[in-house]
């Protein structure tokens, strides 16, 4: 009886310690990502798991000034993925990322579109100008970067000013275009992945060039508890299949 007491309890000891083991080894992994990334990263999220299923990846999108902004107040994130430098460098600026985990993965387009039905010939920035144009759907400069990079082609463009009247602010990218896809506005600007992703609803009036690359960084968070599973997630974002998944949505590789 004393032989059988003893090996039960070694056996209910080891059977804990294979539980706190895979129990560890498990972990939640938190990832902002600019708003503009929401279907591909949904996508490689669930090609990640199914290649680390003892991994979750939390996904949480938005404007990437509004993330760096919640990030910044100490809302828990292991990875942070920006839809420009602007917003990374302030990331760094502020100490809130290991700078030696970032980079860059993929790149963009800015894009004008329209109504899919839209009976308005709008085919460059200066058609914005005619009286049948009201509304024109634009990320907020502060906080989302395709409306920075908006502002800097409509300024380059000598029509900002000339076009303030009529544009309605949203708090991301993908507010912008849903306003155009339900014809809340008469135009609008997104990147060109998120006029693709609604082809049925919407049209690209033309491709409007800016003066810096639009290119995506990504990087752990220096106040990330899971560092090592924060660096596994960005080296699958950067690896063949990430890669390809990023560019089924019209994502390109990332300018140099």
């Amino acid at each position: 009886m004393p032989v059988f007491r003893h090996y039960f309890i070694k056996t209910i000891c080891a059977a804990a310690l294979l539980g706190a083991t895979i129990t560890a080894s498990a972990a939640d992994i938190t990832v902002s990502a600019a708003a503009s990334l929401t279907n591909a990263f949904n996508d490689i999220a669930k090609a990640y798991e199914a290649q680390h299923p003892q991994d979750k990846i939390r996904l949480n999108f938005g404007g990437s000034g509004a993330l760096l902004q919640q990030i910044d107040k100490g809302a828990p994130v292991d990875v942070f993925a920006s839809a420009d430098q602007t917003t990374m460098d302030q990331a760094q600026a502020k100490k809130l990322i290991n700078p030696k985990t970032r980079a860059n993965f993929v790149s963009n387009s800015l894009v004008l579109i329209t109504p899919l039905s839209n009976h308005l010939r709008i085919k460059n920035i200066n058609d914005l100008k005619q009286p049948g144009v009201k509304r024109i759907a634009v990320g907020n400069p502060a906080t989302v970067p395709a409306g920075r990079y908006t502002q800097a082609a409509l300024q380059q463009a000598n029509v900002w000013g000339a076009l303030q009247a009529k544009i309605i602010l949203t708090q991301d990218v993908r507010q912008a275009l849903n306003y155009v896809s339900r014809q809340e506005t008469e135009a609008g600007f997104v990147f060109g992945t998120d006029a693709a992703i609604m082809k049925d609803k919407v049209k690209v009036a033309a491709v409007i060039p800016t003066h810096e690359a639009i290119t995506y960084p990504i990087a752990v968070l220096s106040g990330s508890r899971n560092q090592q599973g924060a660096q596994q997630f960005i080296r699958f974002v950067r690896s063949t299949k990430g890669q390809q998944i990023l560019r089924h949505y019209g994502f390109q590789s990332p300018r140099r």
